[in-house]
């Protein structure tokens, strides 16, 4: 289990980990104050925490509105169908290997000496979107990646560059050795050490509202890495003794049964400034997300916030923003 009352994620991150489990589907505007008390309890101080509405705010990923003196802030107007999309995609990450065809894709360039910055950084950004290194200057993902490759290379500037869609012919290096998977098998093993005592604590009724919060906030922001660093191999390329589905079963178990709980320290920190919008906060577990999934027909992509959230990953894989 994390330290208690020090949390490893930056402000920004918390907030909207936050808003997104309490506060989707309301219209209301949080004060800023009960925001500032909101992340005291991760051991975040009022400086840092402000600093972090700004920052949401100029990027568009909260909306603003002042009553007075009183600056308070918001989820933007069309967000639910993302929000509830991405929590779909964090909840259920791991729980199954992805199919497969056989076929990999395979990006093979080459890069100039003196243009070494280009290089690099097209390792880094293939890195990001799930390639590993087979051989210098040729890169593989077993998943259809060719239009985000061909982007990447022609956002860079790499013009010796061929994107391929092929299937492997035995006798030669399996192209599964490029991905070391070592470290990330640790990672869930440490992720495993680090919640499995928890576990134990919520179901003996060990814990009380305000660790609740505290961890299944932690715990979802622990867990969201990991789509981000896992190549998500199909189960047929994957070790022995995977424990990604184990670690799974875990996330969503203790996120689940956490709910309730940190439903209610959301509240009761929210009505020391704001009573009235204390009863509107709620949760939502696997299976209602699930269901709401089901419903939403997906997200159109057209909305600030779907345009601000884009912008932010595209900053993330080092690309351009869209012209």
């Amino acid at each position: 289990m994390p330290d208690e009352g020090r949390s490893r994620a930056e402000p920004q991150l918390l907030l909207t980990s936050l808003l997104g489990d309490y506060w989707y589907w309301r219209d209301e505007h949080i004060p800023s104050a009960a925001l500032v008390r909101l992340l005291a309890e991760f051991g975040i101080g009022q400086e840092n925490a402000r600093a972090a509405m700004r920052r949401l705010a100029a990027k568009g990923l909260l909306t603003t509105s002042r009553a007075g003196r009183t600056t308070a802030y918001g989820i933007p107007p069309r967000t639910s169908d993302v929000i509830v999309s991405r929590t779909h995609r964090v909840l259920t990450f791991g729980a199954t290997a992805p199919e497969w065809d056989g076929r990999w894709t395979v990006l093979v360039f080459s890069v100039p000496e003196q243009d070494r910055d280009v290089r690099n950084a097209l390792r880094t950004r293939l890195r990001i979107l799930g390639f590993a290194a087979l051989y210098d200057g040729c890169w593989v993902s077993p998943h259809p990646m060719a239009g985000p490759a061909r982007e990447l290379v022609e956002e860079l500037g790499i013009e010796r560059a061929t994107v391929l869609r092929a299937e492997e012919v035995p006798g030669g290096c399996d192209p599964a050795t490029a991905f070391d998977l070592s470290a990330l098998a640790r990672q869930y093993a440490d992720f495993e050490q680090a919640y499995l005592p928890l576990r134990k604590r919520l179901a003996a009724g060990r814990i009380g509202p305000a660790e609740a919060l505290r961890a299944r906030t932690e715990l979802r922001v622990a867990w969201r890495g990991f789509p981000e660093r896992d190549p998500d191999l199909p189960a047929v390329l994957l070790p022995a003794g995977w424990r990604r589905v184990e670690a799974q079963r875990l996330f969503l178990e203790v996120y689940d049964r956490l709910g309730p709980l940190a439903e209610q320290r959301f509240r009761e920190v929210l009505a020391e400034s704001s009573p009235a919008l204390a009863g509107l906060a709620a949760h939502h577990d696997s299976a209602r997300i699930a269901a709401l999934f089901a419903e939403a027909g997906g997200t159109r992509g057209d909305t600030p916030f779907e345009r601000a959230v884009e912008a932010r990953r595209r900053a993330d894989l080092g690309l351009r923003p869209r012209s």
